[in-house]
């Protein structure tokens, strides 16, 4: 395996072209296009308590995170059916993007080794990145924790909670 990329602020966003779970087509190009601000963010498995209630936070923030011009993804590698449910479920207003094949995971370096109970995997780094109308990345961390973490990227983004 080769080393991740890793991201930092002021770096030039991976470009990206993908689809979500209902086959809507998402182009950093078309976001810069239009003048809107991403908030990108990568989780491990749809329908796991830290990602429902990450997931569960941007959803409820949504409205305050648009009223600043930001646009909400969530990418995990789960299938459009899982998705699917996992937006039903938990009546989530925005995006889920699919990455079945890893292929945004790689870009953006999401997709690293990881340790839990000392046995050694590869897997999903819980990430976020922030990326301007300029298609720059404005903010980003990797290993955010899911709980609090929307809360948090407000507080950083100086948005009002």
């Amino acid at each position: 395996m080769s080393t991740p990329v890793t991201l930092s602020v002021g770096d030039k966003s991976p470009k990206f072209d993908c689809i979500d779970s209902e086959g809507q087509s998402h182009s950093l190009q078309q976001y810069m296009n239009d003048g809107t601000k991403i908030i990108l963010y990568f989780y491990p498995r749809d329908s796991t308590p830290g990602c429902t209630k990450q997931a569960c936070d941007f959803r409820d923030n949504l409205a305050r995170l648009t009223q600043q011009g930001y646009a909400v993804l969530g990418v995990s590698k789960d299938s459009e059916s899982s998705h699917a449910k996992f937006i039903n479920k938990q009546e989530l207003n925005f995006p889920l993007l699919m990455d079945t094949e890893g292929t945004l995971h790689e870009m953006f370096g999401t997709w690293r080794m990881k340790k839990n109970y000392g046995k050694e995997y590869l897997g999903c780094v819980r990430s976020t990145f922030v990326i301007d109308e300029n298609g720059e990345i404005a903010w980003c961390r990797y290993n955010v924790r899911a709980k609090g973490h929307v809360e948090m990227l407000m507080r950083e983004l100086e948005i009002q909670s």
